[in-house]
């Protein structure tokens, strides 16, 4: 059972996290057909949570309720695949299936990469 400092630390990053993710979104706001908002904060949370995650495993220890505040409350309110998932059905139920499965390719490939480039950049500094 979580104790209820996880609890709160998970719910104080998640509000930092959804926010940021909605100034993003209203920074960018979704111009066209494509939901650029949802992409780009997938992909930066995914960058951002393999530096920051690489950071933790190899330089800085930090509390559990550290990392459960960052990895999983901001990134988590950050990062939006239920928005990805919600956008990616809208475009396929209106017939843009082209734009959808490129969503969906773009969503998880970059994502991918990001975390992946997040990681080899902590690592190239931090070892």
């Amino acid at each position: 059972m979580p104790s209820l400092m996880s609890l709160i630390s998970v719910a104080a990053g998640g509000a930092i996290g959804a926010t940021a993710r909605y100034g993003v979104g209203a920074f960018l706001s979704s111009s066209g057909r494509f939901p650029w908002p949802t992409l780009s904060v997938n992909i930066i949370g995914c960058f951002l949570a393999g530096v920051i995650g690489t950071w933790f495993l190899l330089r800085t220890p930090v509390s559990d309720n550290v990392q459960l505040l960052l990895l999983t409350g901001v990134f988590g309110g950050f990062t939006t695949f239920s928005a990805f998932s919600l956008e990616t059905l809208r475009l396929a139920e209106s017939g843009q299936w082209g734009i959808a499965g490129l969503n969906v390719l773009l969503n998880l490939f970059g994502s991918l990469l990001a975390v992946y480039l997040g990681w080899t950049l902590a690592r190239g500094v931090l070892v």
